[in-house]
């Protein structure tokens, strides 16, 4: 009997779903199993009726919305005109990760399930329903799950019985191969990625746009307790545009000094090139390292060491360490039976990935370079609502940012990657240009000039009704209401003297809520029912718009 190829497609937003689907690919091969792990939308998805085996883990986002990276899948597989014999030849099978807290909890994979079906596929077994909110987190019903699975695949594809099912301590191959060669390239990798930079080609997540950094001002009080930002990009030359509503994608990078720890843990030279080669030719390099590539650019660019490590690291290292005590813990972190201690352990106080690496310091120092990809997720960008509108600053892109940082019972503070990264880089101290894209969000404001709107922006969820008020007063719109909150008018008011001037010029309607600035919290909620007349006017006798960010 020939082995089938096992698919696993991934729809994922923050990761979790990637990470599951790796996992289902590792245990695949531990089964004998070929398999291919892809996310949706890097499928061909008309090569579905192809295959006779495909595992779907998907994630559902805001209301119920499909990840970014599933969305051209998820518009093509539910044409009308597709055959309802379509995937008569293919097994599946479906795991949702959500959260029952929300109204629509798994929305993404339970309409997923019913389309196939109705396509004609087979399902192998019930939909599984990953939820957040349970103790364990979607593990609880992920490991049943996955139980299930492969009795049903293993009873259709029995392992060859010349061979034996991997065991769980035996290391995998690596995913990749690093090739380190002594040859220095001319030029560094930033200057690499500048040159594959096609004028033609519009900035992506695969090219990003490297933006000088105009500005990066403080807009509250040096005596107030959070750090936010109003930071300024220029764009000239990107082919970049954009419209209030949208949204700024940012790369992020890791610190200096998190950098040089990470290559002090596992003894490596940050300044040794390599080349990244496939140990499958069904494997594809990231886009994002350019080739060859230093050690000190994977590190800090592209391994996200800053972040809390998903069950599927201490598995890994487990198999990699050398060290008996530590290995035995990492296995009881990786099992089923050790999941509530991992989750006192990592989760509740965000232990990083660069904590744990300095908990377990024999493991580290033993991990092989080729495993640094599988252990290490890559570093997601963040999206930022744009904060300006292109007519008001023509090839400039401005962001508000609020910098991330609390208190754990962990000694140091958590931070923020992305807005802690942000929040140190000084433009007029020298250049400093910031990997960034954009993207459309589906939030749009009306074009009719007489259309109030009214907008409700409570902290820095007031940055897109900051871009949306510049977009109208350009275009001479008036009829625009913004509620504001923060804590104190002296601490924390961004943009007062923008709103002023806009009153005065009789553009902008501002009613705001300082919660601190006295005995009793007033919050915007407070201003909507106080001047309730106001709104329901503009709503019933004028057809306003009505939004509210947070």
């Amino acid at each position: 009997m020939l082995t089938p190829s096992l698919l696993v497609l991934f729809g994922s937003q923050t990761g979790t779903a990637h990470d599951v689907a790796e996992r289902i690919g590792r245990e695949a091969r531990r089964r004998r199993l070929q398999c291919r792990v892809r996310a949706l939308d890097s499928y061909n998805v008309v090569n579905l009726i192809n295959e006779p085996l495909v595992i779907f883990v998907c994630a559902t986002t805001g209301q119920g919305d499909p990840p970014d990276n599933m969305k051209n899948f998820w518009k093509f597989i539910f044409r009308k005109n597709l055959p309802p014999t379509s995937l008569c030849q293919m097994d599946y099978a479906v795991l949702g990760l959500g959260d029952s807290s929300y109204a629509k909890f798994n929305f993404v994979a339970k309409k997923l399930h019913r389309r196939l079906l109705q396509l004609g596929g087979n399902a192998l077994l019930p939909i599984g329903l990953g939820d957040d909110q349970h103790d364990l987190g979607p593990d609880a019903v992920i490991g049943p799950w996955l139980l299930d699975l492969w009795r049903k695949v293993l009873g259709l594809y029995p392992v060859p019985s010349d061979l034996s099912v991997i065991p769980a301590d035996t290391p995998l191959p690596s995913r990749f191969i690093l090739n380190f060669c002594d040859g220095v390239p001319g030029i560094s990798c930033e200057e690499q990625h500048a040159e594959n930079q096609r004028p033609e080609e519009l900035p992506s997540d695969h090219k990003p746009f490297l933006a000088p950094m105009v500005s990066n001002q403080r807009v509250t009080a040096k005596s107030h307790f959070q750090d936010v930002r109003l930071i300024e990009f220029d764009i000239t030359g990107s082919g970049i545009s954009f419209t209030a509503g949208d949204i700024v994608m940012i790369q992020p990078q890791n610190s200096a000094s998190d950098t040089k720890q990470f290559c002090h843990l596992l003894n490596l030279d940050p300044d040794q090139h390599f080349v990244l080669q496939p140990r499958e030719p069904d494997v594809i390099c990231p886009t994002q390292l350019p080739q060859p590539c230093t050690i000190h650019h994977l590190v800090s660019h592209y391994l996200d060491i800053t972040r809390v490590p998903h069950r599927s690291f201490f598995e890994i290292l487990a198999c990699l360490s050398q060290h008996q005590m530590e290995r035995e813990k990492l296995f009881e972190f990786s099992s089923a039976q050790g999941q509530e201690e991992l989750y006192n352990y990592c989760n509740r106080p965000r232990r990083t990935i660069l904590e744990v690496l300095g908990d377990f310091p024999h493991s580290a120092a033993s991990i092989p370079p080729d495993y640094l990809l599988d252990l290490i997720p890559p570093i997601r960008p963040r999206a930022y609502s744009i904060a300006s509108s292109l007519l008001a600053h023509p090839f400039r892109v401005q962001i508000i940012v609020a910098v991330v940082q609390y208190q754990t019972r962990l000694r140091k503070p958590r931070q923020g990657l992305c807005t802690s990264w942000l929040a140190s880089l000084d433009p007029s101290r020298e250049p400093v240009r910031v990997p960034l894209w954009v993207r459309n969000s589906g939030l749009t404001f009306p074009s009719e000039p007489n259309t109030p709107v009214i907008m409700v922006g409570p902290g820095t969820g007031v940055a897109p009704f900051r871009a949306a008020i510049q977009q109208r007063v350009a275009q001479g719109q008036k009829g625009n209401y913004l509620f504001f909150g923060c804590r104190q008018k002296d601490k924390d008011f961004y943009c007062e003297a923008e709103w002023q001037e806009l009153i005065q010029r009789g553009f902008l309607t501002l009613i705001t809520a300082f919660s601190r600035d006295q005995e009793e919290k007033i919050y915007v909620q407070h201003r909507l029912q106080e001047h309730g007349a106001l709104v329901w006017e503009l709503l019933n006798q004028h057809g306003a718009y009505f939004y509210l960010a947070g």
